[in-house]
């Protein structure tokens, strides 16, 4: 018999309890193994059993490896002998109980206890997340409080393979799901190669709700809904708090601060990592680790935490372990860097229809809600920014007081800063008027403890750092700052935070303009988690917001600000770009395999910058800080429907001359769509709604905002590229009426957007339209061969056209001679036109030589064609 400590390693004693369920199954008859398995299909074990088709023939050995892989050791045994007892072999069960003790001995009551410790812990995570504390301090029911978000889960597609601009018709694995208990089980589902991920990342804007789609995660994982059979512990890490927590600790002393008692079951807990969730909650803080200091790789080793918690990340630690990452969508170098392969979802935040939800449950008066909901609906631009929840509840919060006091709701704005500042205001100006001058003192005060905190990569603030401040016990710090009690060794630390991360940085933009010193170079210059801040200074520099900060505030901005902002604006078109920039809401930057790895400049930053411009709304401001960056390149870019609403106002207001390029741009993904109800499917297939159907005038497309403001008479835009982004028709329908009023658009380049052939032809119908001012137009389409063709038809019908490049098109020689008729037309004014990369044969090369002799004035580039010119410089920068 082997000894006891024979079974203390869980492979020995997976081994060991395979070898007693198998003697046990061998000493059954075949009728008993029958009725054994027909029992074995009833027996559920944590709200789960083997499914029936696992079950059918198995003899002794596969049964006992079946029970052992799902529902582990020591639960097997159990199963087991609850199983042979429902089957009246009361004496089997017993004998096995026997032998059980007698090979395993002692050692099992240990993982008897881990068995046991699970419902343990379960209950205590239950009772510690049952609620959470609202933003006004009150504590509700995490049930009640948490409000079905969007999430779209990430494929590995590349950009050109990802879905484009085109409409989602039908419902896609990618596209964004409601954040039920079926969408958080999906995060570690398998992917198209079969393979589960070990690490998650939920990664979103500021206040989206990352942190609360954990704790329910956390929650729901406690009552039995999440990952069933799958994960025995989870345990929740708030980076940013553990990072500022004193001296050092190991991943065992994280793991007891979670448990009810210290004196929890930890090495049978952490024996089988490959059952263990670890929920980083913003993992984004977490420092780069310095080149001296290795990642821990023990859980007992001792080391700051942000050494245990890279270990975790980089899977030096327990690397079998599930990790459920929440992170701001920061640059891949940040983060993204530090794991091993992850699977990455974006938190959307709320659909339309959920933002009417929101509305309704937080005003609960059904009349209030309806008009404040109808009030934000008209404000198409501070609709859009109620899908961030912490945006929306600051927009109730507001309206509420508008419509408690009779003001006019037109004071709320549309822009992100502009929506903060009113929220100060309001909360501010409750207090009487006589304590405004203290306020203010307190309000300067409370922004400079948010710099230094925002500055020092800070979030929690002890009770010295307010009474340096005079901030404790003050009226902005009950009205602000949350206070958290935390159990210490000899008395309870007391701590203090923002109410929300982004008001934090808020308060630390408002800084720089409350203070009389004013150190720019510290923000603007600094490293990228002060983005947002950035963003937020921007916005409080609108002549607006200024006058409300003069009003309220007392504060005086000096024109030398916009100065300072604006000269970098000019070093960034000069290519000096902080490092790593923070994504902005919506966006997600695809890797691209082809480019290489050592490139570090993020292709979306430029986005970023428009962000900042448009929280500015002034649009001569823009105009001018638009003039730094000639050229606006976005790649790579899932656009989602905000940044289409930023990149269409800061078009609008695009300079003379300015460019812009959308390589490998996309649409974020579309939320699931409803099926339609059977009677309504019934209804439309008979006939009953086809006559209004065919009446309806077609559907916009998402990048219709964009093509509106380049026709606006203030437009200077002159240069347009799209470069794979796979133009379906409703966008080429919707660009084409554009063409036919863009003031000043000139040069058009269109590159392989696999455009259809209905799609191609309503382009060409606006490039041929007399108030088209295209004069150089750019088109490679391989895939279409017909492509050429229809380019060919409009060269006698335009009146802009000068410039034509079909580098990369197919030329068969019945197209080469319709182009040489085309060209030879007295109606076409082209001057150049420019093949290369067009394999010509010699028939069509001596047509493209007769045309040049005829016309003089016509310049053909091809390298096969005898004394071409070179493109000028102007042309092949256009190009």
């Amino acid at each position: 018999m082997d000894p006891p400590e024979a079974c203390c390693s869980v492979e020995l004693l997976v081994a060991a309890v395979r070898e007693l369920l198998q003697a046990t199954f061998e000493d059954l008859n075949q009728e008993q193994l029958k009725r054994f398995r027909h029992k074995l299909r009833d027996a559920t074990l944590d709200g789960r059993n083997i499914p029936w088709g696992r079950l059918d023939g198995l003899d002794a050995m596969d049964l006992a490896a079946q029970l052992t892989h799902f529902y582990g050791p020591e639960p097997a045994l159990d199963v087991t002998r609850k199983t042979l007892k429902r089957a009246d072999m009361l004496d089997v069960a017993a004998r096995l109980k026997e032998q059980q003790l007698q090979r395993l001995g002692p050692s099992s009551s240990t993982l008897r206890s881990v068995s046991e410790y699970k419902k343990k812990y379960r209950d205590h995570v239950l009772q510690q997340h049952a609620k959470v504390k609202e933003r006004n301090a009150r504590s509700v029911k995490i049930n009640k409080r948490f409000t079905k978000l969007l999430i779209a889960r990430e494929g590995a597609a590349l950009p050109d393979e990802a879905p484009g601009c085109a409409e989602e018709l039908e419902p896609k694995p990618q596209c964004a799901r409601r954040s039920d208990t079926h969408t958080f089980n999906r995060l570690f589902g398998r992917d198209e190669e079969g393979q589960r991920p070990l690490t998650v990342v939920l990664q979103g804007p500021a206040g989206i709700g990352k942190t609360m789609a954990a704790k329910k995660i956390l929650y729901d994982w406690a009552a039995g809904k999440l990952y069933h059979g799958q994960v025995d512990f989870a345990f929740f890490l708030p980076c940013r708090e553990l990072l500022e927590r004193p001296g050092t600790c190991s991943l065992a002393d994280l793991v007891l601060d979670q448990c009810p008692q210290r004196s929890a079951p930890l090495k049978p807990m952490l024996a089988r990592p490959e059952r263990l969730l670890f929920i980083l909650d913003g993992a984004d803080e977490l420092p780069p680790l310095a080149p001296h200091a290795a990642p821990c790789t023990d859980p007992s080793q001792v080391a700051d935490a942000a050494r245990v918690l890279g270990g975790l990340l980089g899977k030096t630690l327990l690397p079998t372990a599930r990790l459920l990452v929440t992170a701001r969508a920061t640059a891949p170098g940040r983060l993204l860097d530090r794991l091993c392969s992850p699977q990455c979802a974006e938190v959307c935040g709320f659909s339309d229809k959920d933002k009417k939800k929101y509305f309704h449950k937080f005003f609960r008066d059904e009349r209030l809600a309806e008009r404040a909901y109808r009030f934000v609906k008209e404000n198409e631009t501070l609709f859009a920014l109620c899908f961030v929840p912490f945006v929306c509840w600051i927009v109730c919060t507001v309206l509420r007081q508008q419509l408690e006091l009779g003001q006019d709701l037109s004071r709320t704005s549309k822009t992100t800063t502009s929506v903060y500042l009113l929220f100060i205001i309001s909360v501010l100006s409750s207090a009487p008027a006589a304590d405004a001058p203290r306020m203010r003192a307190e309000l300067r005060k409370l922004c400079r403890l948010a710099r230094e905190g925002t500055l020092g990569h800070r979030a929690q603030f002890a009770e010295k750092d307010l009474e340096r401040l005079e901030l404790r016990g003050s009226k902005v710090q009950t009205l602000f700052l949350s206070k958290k009690e935390l159990p210490g060794v000899l008395q309870t630390d007391v701590t203090y935070q923002f109410m929300d991360q982004s008001f934090q940085e808020f308060f630390s933009a408002l800084s720089y303009l409350l203070e009389e010193e004013r150190d720019l170079q510290a923000l603007l210059w600094g490293e990228s988690h002060l983005t947002l801040t950035t963003r937020f200074l921007f916005g409080l520099l609108n002549p607006d917001r200024v006058s409300d900060m003069q009003r309220h505030f007392g504060v005086v901005v000096p024109e030398h600000v916009k100065r300072d902002v604006l000269l970098w604006m000019q070093e960034q078109g000069q290519g000096r770009p902080r490092a790593a920039p923070e994504k902005t809401a919506g966006t997600e930057a695809v890797e691209d395999a082809e480019e290489p790895e050592e490139e570090e400049c993020e292709p979306n930053y430029p986005l970023e910058v428009l962000y900042c411009l448009y929280e500015t709304q002034e649009d001569a401001f823009v105009r001018q800080a638009l003039r730094c960056l000639p050229e606006l390149e976005l790649e790579r870019v899932r656009l989602s429907r905000m940044d289409l609403v930023i990149l269409s106002y800061c078009v609008r207001c695009c300079p003379p001359g300015q460019a812009l390029r959308l390589v490998s741009c996309g649409l974020a993904p579309a939320q699931k769509k409803k099926k339609k109800s059977l009677m309504k499917r019934l209804h439309s297939s008979l006939g009953g709604s086809s006559s209004q159907a065919s009446k309806r005038k077609p559907q916009p497309s998402p990048l219709r905002p964009l093509f509106e403001a380049m026709t606006d008479e203030h437009c200077g835009l002159n240069s347009l590229t799209l470069c794979r982004c796979k133009l379906p028709d409703s966008v080429c329908r919707d660009l084409s009426e554009a063409l036919r009023e863009a003031p000043a658009l000139t040069e058009l380049g269109l590159l392989h957007n696999q455009l259809s052939e209905a799609g191609l032809r309503m382009l060409l119908e606006g490039l041929a339209w007399p108030q088209c001012h295209v004069q150089k137009l750019r088109v490679q389409q391989p895939s279409l061969q017909e492509a050429p063709q229809y380019i060919i038809s409009i060269l006698r019908q335009s009146v802009a056209l000068s410039t034509l490049d079909l580098g990369d098109c197919q030329l068969p020689g019945p197209v080469v001679t319709s182009l040489c008729a085309a060209l030879q037309h007295p109606g076409c004014r082209l001057q150049t036109l420019s093949l290369t990369s067009v394999e010509l044969s010699k028939e069509s090369l001596k047509e493209l030589q007769a045309v040049k002799t005829a016309k003089p004035g016509l310049v053909i580039i091809h390298p096969a064609l005898d004394s071409h010119p070179k493109p000028s410089k102007g042309l092949s920068g256009a190009l």
